[in-house]
């Protein structure tokens, strides 16, 4: 089997999904894992799908015929093995200011780490007044990586940012 991450994003209405789902089911492919969501009015997602080599072309040429309802990049998956790897999570809240995402991926990026999921979210402040700044980063360190260098700069951020972030 040959595994296609798929991206997908388009004014958001009713069936955008079934429609996605249909041209996989009918060209032979299998939809494993996805993460579809609607922000602003735009539906956008990833989805990862697999299907016999013989029936990749015809898959991605029916997905391509979806443009007008939904523009979708077809991207060849990978079936290596990831290196050697600790998992860590991270939640940031705070403030909200530009840059943020920014700085903590910059720090991340300095010490190897690879972000496998970042959900982020900004809203009203209840009682403060303002936007709070809310994110959970889902993470794997190589082996090698030093955690407490890591843990230090994201400290350093802290501060710098005025956010909180709790590494685990």
């Amino acid at each position: 089997m040959t595994t296609l991450i798929l991206t997908v994003a388009g004014s958001d209405r009713p069936g955008l999904v079934a429609a996605v789902a249909d041209v996989v089911d009918t060209h032979g492919g299998n939809w494993e894992n996805s993460q579809l969501s609607e922000l602003a009015g735009v539906f956008a997602g990833v989805i990862q799908v697999s299907v016999t080599p013989e029936r990749q072309d015809e898959l991605t040429s029916a997905l391509h015929a979806l443009d007008g309802m939904l523009t979708v990049a077809v991207h060849a998956g990978s079936d290596s093995a990831p290196a050697a790897a600790r998992p860590i999570s991270l939640q940031i809240l705070g403030n909200d200011r530009p840059g943020i995402v920014r700085e903590v991926s910059t720090v991340l990026q300095a010490h190897g780490v690879s972000i496998e999921k970042i959900d982020t979210e900004t809203k009203d402040a209840a009682m403060a007044g303002g936007r709070l700044f809310e994110a959970s980063v889902t993470a794997e360190v190589p082996a090698s990586a030093d955690l407490d260098a890591l843990r230090a700069d994201l400290e350093r951020l802290t501060s710098e940012l005025q956010v909180d972030i709790t590494l685990t």
